[in-house]
């Protein structure tokens, strides 16, 4: 995302990110994924201005997709080179340069998905959501049921079902064996931080984000009014098209003749460029 954002022809902008990682699944499996929360927009090569992205467009989600299958596969790649993966199971095959290397065209030749939007509550939705993986573990004690010499119960959602609860029933050492699949090796961080939130220059940096947002929330203070400049407009402020997702930019403001309290009421066209 850093890498796309710094281009001229994507966004311009540096950018920050917040990852956290999420290993575990309601019937505490093995899925790692990582949650990144990106303000829309960053700073300018030369940190004199916030650039913000479109309200309904960060980055494009293909090129996106390309890159990071492209510095994916290039450090699996390097780890194999350098002997530090292991291969188990049915994977075992691939231990073999051979098998890996024919393994990696394969995935070469597929679309690797990308996936992005906008929160549906806001920040604070964000937030109240993610908090739930920062500090905690796989399981709650509250979701445990039932307890014996062989087997553990616990409650879980099953999201194929509409988020049905059910109750899955796990043999102690099964149990035991996914639980252990989430617990961290020792220095492993689950909270990583980027661009213009990286922990050496996060206050600065922040501060300077807030200063740049202010300027440009503020009109200037001549004793006025200024005409509206659909140029200068912040992107967060402009409603999308319903019809085909374009812009819609102010080209005039003008009383209503019907509007009871005389305020102005704005005018739109569609920009698609």
């Amino acid at each position: 995302m850093s890498t796309l954002a710094a281009n001229p022809r994507r966004l311009g902008a540096g950018i920050g990110v917040v990852a956290v990682l999420h290993t575990w699944g309601q019937a505490l499996t093995h899925h790692p994924h990582v949650h990144c929360v990106v303000p829309g927009g960053g700073l300018s090569p030369d940190s004199a201005h916030w650039i913000a992205s479109r309200p309904n467009f960060f980055l494009a989600v293909k090129p996106l997709a390309r890159l990071f299958r492209r510095l994916f596969l290039e450090r699996l790649t390097a780890a194999f080179d350098a002997g530090t993966l292991n291969f188990f199971g049915d994977l075992a095959s691939l231990a073999e340069p051979a098998a890996f290397a024919a393994h990696l065209v394969a995935m070469r030749r597929i679309s690797w998905v990308v996936y992005a939007k906008r929160p549906f509550g806001g920040p604070a939705q964000v937030l109240a959501y993610l908090g739930r993986y920062t500090h905690r573990v796989a399981i709650a004690n509250s979701r445990l049921v039932a307890l014996d010499e062989d087997h553990v119960a616990f409650t879980w959602k099953d999201y194929r079902q509409n988020g049905a609860t059910k109750i899955m029933k796990l043999e102690a050492d099964e149990f035991i064996r996914r639980f252990l699949l989430h617990t961290l090796p020792d220095g492993f961080h689950r909270i990583r931080h980027f661009g213009f939130m990286a922990n050496g220059h996060r206050a600065a940096k922040l501060a300077l984000c807030r200063k740049l947002l202010d300027r440009e929330r503020t009109p200037p203070n001549d004793g006025k009014p200024s005409p509206v400049d659909s140029d200068a407009l912040t992107w967060a402020k402009v409603s999308a098209c319903p019809d085909c997702g374009g812009v819609m930019r102010i080209i005039e403001r003008f009383r209503h003749s019907f509007s009871r309290s005389g305020a102005p009421t704005q005018s739109f066209r569609c920009d698609t460029s």
